[in-house]
């Protein structure tokens, strides 16, 4: 797994990691609204993303736009991000992610695949995927935050299931890959909420507002 770098006295494992931040709906629950670029603290919740992102140390993100592509790559062209366009993205989310693994560069130890549209991840949050990824059982391929016994994103998996993903069926993905391989598929069990929190609908922003105290604000 990468190059064996000395740090603190002895040798530890440099992961390579890349990323996948899906962006390319319709936004049909938020009426027909890019929700990523909905703001937390004036920061729309894509560049939260990306700066959490880039705070874990990740070494490679590929953003998939779609719909609102004119309105969201402004917003995020100062990011050294390669950028890819779902000319489909009413095939849903399976084609968006299948795109962007497919746009990330080849030497890879693992991937995340993150949501465009969750407010309160942070590079902590990040980093602690990557950690349960570096101590997750010898044979394990997949590993997803489980909280309160609910599944939460990111996802984060191997190289050898983004090339598996990139050669199967054009309707197989992360999720899909995972239904096929439970035995390879390991949940990093936590209580971090945060995991958990996204928002897709209008009643969605509202809950959020009243049980944080934050304000969200359309730009």
């Amino acid at each position: 797994m990468g190059c064996l770098l000395k740090g603190g006295g002895g040798l530890y494992s440099r992961v390579v990691i890349g990323a996948v931040l899906l962006a390319a709906g319709s936004g049909s629950r938020m009426g027909h609204r890019p929700k990523c670029l909905i703001e937390l603290g004036g920061v729309s919740l894509i560049r939260r993303q990306l700066i959490a992102l880039s705070g874990a140390g990740v070494d490679e993100v590929v953003v998939v736009l779609g719909h609102h592509a004119k309105a969201i790559e402004p917003v995020i062209q100062t990011f050294p991000v390669t950028i890819v366009h779902n000319p489909d993205p009413d095939q849903g989310q399976v084609s968006s992610q299948r795109i962007g693994l497919a746009a990330l560069g080849g030497k890879l130890d693992a991937v995340i695949v993150a949501l465009a549209d969750q407010p309160l991840l942070n590079a902590q949050d990040m980093t602690d995927l990557i950690g349960a990824f570096k101590k997750r059982p010898e044979a394990s391929q997949v590993v997803y935050p489980l909280v309160d016994g609910e599944r939460g994103n990111p996802v984060i998996f191997s190289q050898t299931v983004r090339e598996q993903i990139l050669e199967s069926d054009l309707n197989i993905g992360c999720r899909q890959w995972q239904s096929n391989h439970p035995e390879f598929v390991t949940p990093f069990i936590t209580g971090n909420r945060r995991y958990r929190v996204d928002l897709d609908t209008e009643e969605d922003v509202a809950r959020f507002e009243r049980e944080t105290g934050y304000q969200l604000k359309w730009p």
